[in-house]
């Protein structure tokens, strides 16, 4: 009868959403609007080169070609920390533009950086450059004014979206229902790969999205984030990468979509809504910087770094199908080999720490070694992430990280003090309101640099309704105190000091199971080791909590240690409190002069205890956050 129930609400949901629906013939109309309207005309009359910047970042990529055999390829890397540095590549390098341009991403949003990336994109089509831009249904460009004016606005610009569920652009909180009963493991299946690609010879892929955020220009949260850039050979890899990508059935134009075709029928194509610039000054100067030589030159031209060979492994399209089975690379099982290959270390920074159960296995064996490397594991507090419902599940298994699989696990704080964020530029934009402190939630306030406080509430593009929540859950939760918060959303490794990798993969089930990946492999010492003085700043006590064992007392502990095995042991009912391991404070002194692994004996006498939630403010999602530790353990194949 619950089965017959179950089909019946999916028949329900699957018919209202048919009957928003476009007839054959409506979506030829809309797609010959679309085709109508495109723009024939060409700024540059040199077709050899299409007007491009010369630029010596692209430079690099012809000259790795240039320099490169079959059996002794070179490549320059470039490892991007700050945001900042992130824009600049992308806007110069697009317009160093001579041919190509594609760009692969999940989230793309309408905010400052998003839109000089978008009027750059559209510029390099105007003076001949092929563009090609391909997004994911879920997460970006939900507004269907710009996106229908994106399908008519050049002939040499071409935008499609992935996997759009039930043919539309946008969903509302019956299509996620509907997605949900009817096709779940469809619906779920995203593409998280992001590249930027400029004529097959440098391209930039890594953590980022497009978003202020992710560019440092939010001034209440912002990305702790890492992109790499490779010139030189590999790029064709990645350029066969996006071929799979943008000619698979899931790839759909945009003007085929029903709620967009619906756009074009009504009234054409329309103009592309005007720049609303939060900041314009600041997107001034960085359009000014992308076409400055020196400073190109300066911040990404002399800090890359000549290597040789370098892996570019993505993931098919195919990754949906049960029964996908390939001969090509993919980076989930290349990542399983390297870490199971680790002679001496491995340090890993995920922003959502919850294993897969491969992933598990894989460390418990390396653990299981008498000559165990040491697994360092950098990711999220519960006051940096921005996705409180994955920190609850990844706290319930701290004591199996700790005991069964060796990590030595170290939580970004909300408000590091040494991280390569340009704290300064972010003084807060012209049009924010004053507001009375007492009627709003921590996660909404923050401080400009004369110790005002004002409030911007965000505006994020990947917090849209979905079947488990209205949107707020995935919002960081409230602190004790405002400021500008930092979270982590980079995803490296360095595997014994000279295996580098830097990519889109979380190292988390969805990574595995549903969503699209890349990863770029690097095996070179000197590019390794400044990943991982990278990696190492972020964990530096002054800009992360460690985690450890609760100090030990006598009786007490043993017995709650023993109930704590048991209730993360339980899928559900996972009620006991008092957990195995807690965080914990660096405090420097003439005995404690550096920090310590969590496993010295002298540790408890150079650390202070913070608590389980550090910084968090109490409030309904501290109780969301317990409730899910308990119950949640079965959202852990999605998260």
């Amino acid at each position: 009868m619950r089965r017959v129930l179950r089909l019946a609400a999916a028949s329900c949901l699957l018919l209202l959403a048919g009957c928003s629906s476009l007839s054959p013939l409506q979506h030829e109309r809309a797609v010959n609007i679309a085709a109508q309207a495109r723009s024939e005309q060409v700024d540059c009359s040199d077709e050899t080169d299409h007007c491009a910047l010369v630029s010596p970042l692209h430079a690099l990529g012809d000259e790795a070609l240039a320099a490169s055999t079959a059996d002794a390829p070179k490549h320059y890397a470039l490892m991007i920390d700050e945001g900042e540095d992130s824009l600049l590549a992308r806007l110069n390098l697009i317009r160093s533009a001579k041919k190509s341009i594609d760009l692969q991403t999940y989230i793309f949003d309408k905010d400052d950086s998003s839109r000089i990336v978008l009027d750059e994109l559209l510029a390099a089509a105007k003076r001949g450059v092929q563009v090609r831009m391909l997004i994911d249904q879920l997460s970006a460009i939900g507004d269907l004014q710009i996106l229908a004016a994106l399908a008519g606005a050049h002939q040499n610009f071409a935008l499609r979206v992935y996997n759009p569920t039930f043919n539309k652009a946008t969903l509302n909180y019956l299509d996620y229902a509907g997605s949900v009963l009817c096709c779940f493991r469809r619906f779920n299946q995203r593409m998280h790969t992001k590249l930027l690609l400029v004529d097959d010879a440098i391209g930039i892929t890594g953590g980022r999205n497009y978003q202020d955020d992710y560019f440092d220009w939010d001034s209440q949260y912002d990305f702790r984030d890492r992109d790499v850039l490779i010139a030189g050979p590999a790029a064709r890899t990645m350029a066969a990468s996006f071929e799979e990508f943008w000619n698979t059935r899931r790839s759909v134009p945009v003007e085929r979509l029903n709620d967009v075709g619906r756009v074009l029928l009504a009234q054409g194509v329309p103009a592309l809504p005007p720049e609303q610039f939060l900041r314009p000054a600041r997107a001034a100067e960085m359009r000014a910087a992308a076409s400055d030589d020196a400073i190109v030159e300066r911040r990404l031209v002399q800090p890359a770094l000549p290597v040789g060979a370098v892996d570019y492994i993505a993931d098919l399209p195919q990754k949906h199908r049960s029964d996908f089975h390939t001969a090509k690379l993919q980076p989930t099982p290349e990542l399983e080999t390297l870490i199971e290959g680790a002679q001496h270390d491995v340090l890993l920074q995920t922003p959502y720490l919850v294993m897969s159960k491969k992933a598990r296995q894989v460390f418990a064996e390396l653990h299981k070694r008498s000559d165990a490397p040491t697994v360092t594991v950098a990711t999220n507090s519960l006051a940096s992430t921005d996705n409180p419902i994955v920190y609850a599940v990844s706290h319930k298994y701290k004591r199996m990280y700790l005991r069964e699989l060796g990590f030595h696990i170290h939580e970004l704080k909300p408000f590091p003090t040494d991280e390569p964020i340009d704290y300064a530029g972010l003084s807060p934009e012209a049009d924010d309101e004053p507001f009375d402190q007492d009627s709003v939630t921590g996660e909404e306030l923050f401080s400009n640099l004369e110790g005002e406080t004002k409030l911007r509430r965000l505006r994020r593009a990947e917090s849209r309704p979905s079947f488990l929540s209205s949107g707020s859950s995935s919002r960081p939760v409230p602190l004790k105190r405002p400021g500008l918060r930092i979270g982590l959303h980079a995803k490296s490794m360095v595997i014994d000091g000279h295996i580098a990798l830097i990519g889109t993969h979380n190292f988390d089930p969805r990574s595995v199971r549903y969503n699209t990946e890349a990863v770029v492999i690097i095996d070179d010492e000197r590019f390794a080791q400044r990943l991982q003085a990278s990696i190492d700043r972020d964990i530096d006590p002054v800009n992360s909590w460690t985690i450890a064992r609760r100090e030990r007392v006598p009786i007490l502990s043993d017995l709650s240690n023993g109930i704590d095995s048991v209730s993360s042991s339980l899928p559900i009912f996972d009620l006991w409190p008092f957990r195995y391991a807690t965080s914990y404070d660096f405090v420097p002194g003439p005995d404690c002069p550096q920090p310590l692994p969590s496993n010295d004996p002298k540790f408890y006498q150079c650390y202070r205890t913070v608590g389980d939630f550090p910084e968090v403010g109490l409030g309904p999602k501290t109780v969301f956050v317990r409730v899910l530790m308990a119950f949640g353990a079965g959202l852990v194949p999605i998260l």
